[in-house]
């Protein structure tokens, strides 16, 4: 099996990534393995779609460090391929990490997506629905029975009457972003300062605020759904709660918040069960969602993260499990070359 996956930046990738953890176990298991930056595509006059990218050669990598530190050295391989000739590609960068530096970059990796999925590419998640989710309104599409109450504008006085239907607590959030950036916890102690909260998200944007659950104190609970079913691997489910020690509401792993070991309860295998239709629908092949209680916080379909931290905890390798779907993605459309779409294969 070729396989691609697409990244913002070699250079900001991270051992700890999932995207490196995916694309070691796919060297280890035999593949053609490419990292290809976001920045990195060409489409040629005849159409045909090419990319730098690079390898590691070898199989025999120990960790996530010696792979990456072999794919950035002068003894990683570096050529021009033919994204044509790869059997499956995955969309792995995130588009909220170049929002500010680079917001060129923001669609880029989508639009080749639509291209490669155009030209027969086996294309993860599905680009076409990926286009509707590069910012949070994604989420309002899922049924209500899993979302805490939400309002998004710029109004602030309605903001204003939002939180005061909440009981004065809320959480203020901008539209776009990833990774607890800009987030802010209005409470009866920081009501007076709300209206400059306000100011502050909505320079860039819509603002979402969102009721905040009781159960949220405790952490939330990040969960990889595969397929439209939990991730599992020799009887035990990826996902880990995140839990943040310090005053600081956030639980993202980038914002401080520690791993620690879950129990997968009903009320979460529930929340899978009400978004899976969707899911699935959208060719959104894996995913992390993002649960408090019995309800969804957040959908992550871009570059969901924590499956190295995933494996840690359980002792298990995810990662492989990931690639297995693959292989087995990439013989369906060999045996229907023409009879299934991108998005319907994604999540078979």
């Amino acid at each position: 099996m070729k396989v691609g996956f697409v990244v913002n930046s070699l250079e900001t990738e991270n051992p700890l990534y999932t995207t490196v953890q995916l694309a070691m176990a796919a060297n280890r298991m035999g593949h053609e393995t490419w990292l290809i930056g976001v920045d990195d595509f060409s489409q040629r006059p005849d159409g045909s779609i090419t990319a730098c990218a690079r390898a590691a050669p070898g199989r025999t990598y120990k960790s996530p460090s010696s792979y990456l530190d072999k794919l950035r050295s002068d003894q990683g391989v570096e050529e021009r391929i033919s994204v044509d000739a790869l059997d499956v590609v995955m969309m792995r960068n995130d588009p909220a990490d170049d929002a500010v530096e680079r917001p060129w970059a923001v669609t880029s990796g989508i639009l080749f997506g639509q291209l490669m999925v155009a030209r027969g590419t086996l294309v993860l998640n599905d680009p076409t629905n990926l286009a509707d989710a590069v910012n949070k309104t994604y989420f309002q599409h899922f049924p209500e029975a899993v979302r805490p109450a939400t309002l998004i504008s710029r109004d602030a006085d309605e903001i204003s009457r939002f939180v005061d239907d909440m009981g004065g607590t809320a959480i203020l959030k901008p539209l776009q972003g990833s990774g607890g950036s800009g987030v802010f916890l209005v409470s009866s102690d920081e009501s007076p300062n709300l209206n400059q909260m306000i100011e502050a998200i909505s320079r860039d944007g819509y603002i979402v605020a969102q009721e905040v659950l009781p159960e949220a104190s405790g952490g939330d609970v990040r969960m990889f759904v595969m397929n439209g079913e939990p991730l599992m691997r020799d009887g035990q489910y990826a996902a880990f709660r995140r839990v943040n020690r310090s005053a600081d509401l956030r639980s993202n792993m980038t914002a401080g918040g520690k791993a620690e070991k879950v129990k997968v309860t009903d009320s979460m295998l529930q929340v899978v069960e009400v978004v899976r239709p969707k899911l699935r629908t959208d060719g959104m092949f894996l995913v992390g969602l993002d649960v408090v209680g019995d309800k969804l916080m957040e959908v992550n379909v871009f570059s969901p993260g924590g499956l190295h931290t995933c494996g840690k905890l359980y002792e298990t390798n995810f990662a492989e499990t990931v690639i297995d779907a693959l292989e087995y993605k990439v013989d369906l459309r060999n045996h229907y070359p023409t009879g299934l779409g991108n998005a319907a294969v994604a999540t078979l």
